[in-house]
């Protein structure tokens, strides 16, 4: 039996790669790292399908997180889902504005949600993050404004989970990024989740750093 963690990790994602080839699916060399790694937080193939790239997004991601670009996410699940000691590597911090209580007050004031009002504000303080979307669609349409008022961030992570607004919002702001040549990963539908906004984030984190295989992350 496997037990160790390392082990397990490797076996499974074998087991991926398997399956795909199985299902008739070779995944472009450049996305392989973000597919895989989302299959494998979800055990959910669809997303060898669902997910979608702007030309060079990952490549621009991982330039990014290289670079010491923070992430900005929508959820402390996902915040807490990001590896920390990959990010460490390159000065790195990932923020989450979701529970501050300026952003519980602004969204009263303005009758809206938390999740626009933290974009607002990410958007005013660290205007080049990552973004990485897992849970609140009104999260995309206030980046998909922000982009029409003039941020360029480094990369969009679409992915939130659900059935109101989920699919239109990443349907729209795939639509934004690809206008203003913004590089997006969008998990298209209704799939999606704070797991899934942390893996693709963990998928960019691990290679920039050469920290693919979990022996490189102190993994047995």
């Amino acid at each position: 039996m496997i037990t160790l963690p390392g082990e397990i990790e490797r076996e499974s994602f074998s087991i991926i790669r398997e399956e795909l080839r199985a299902r008739g699916v070779v995944p472009a060399a450049e996305n392989e790292a973000v597919i895989l790694r989302c299959i494998h937080a979800s055990a959910d193939f669809d997303y060898a399908e669902a997910l979608r790239f702007t030309p060079d997004a990952v490549t621009r991601g991982i330039a990014a997180i290289r670079s010491g670009t923070p992430i900005v996410t929508d959820t402390n699940m996902a915040k807490a889902g990001v590896s920390r000691a990959g990010l460490r590597k390159f000065g790195g911090e990932v923020f989450c504005f979701m529970a501050e209580p300026f952003i519980a007050e602004q969204a009263r004031a303005e009758a809206s949600t938390r999740a626009t009002a933290a974009m607002n504000h990410a958007a005013g303080v660290v205007p080049q993050a990552i973004f990485a979307i897992g849970n609140a669609p009104t999260a995309l349409y206030a980046l998909e404004e922000q982009l029409r008022k003039g941020l360029r961030p480094s990369l969009i992570i679409g992915a939130p989970v659900g059935f109101v607004n989920v699919v239109e919002s990443k349907e729209r702001i795939l639509r934004a990024c690809l206008q203003y040549d913004i590089p997006a990963i969008v998990a298209m539908g209704r799939k999606g989740g704070s797991s899934i906004a942390a893996a693709i984030c963990n998928a960019l984190i691990y290679t920039a750093a050469d920290m693919l295989d979990p022996a490189e992350r102190g993994w047995n």
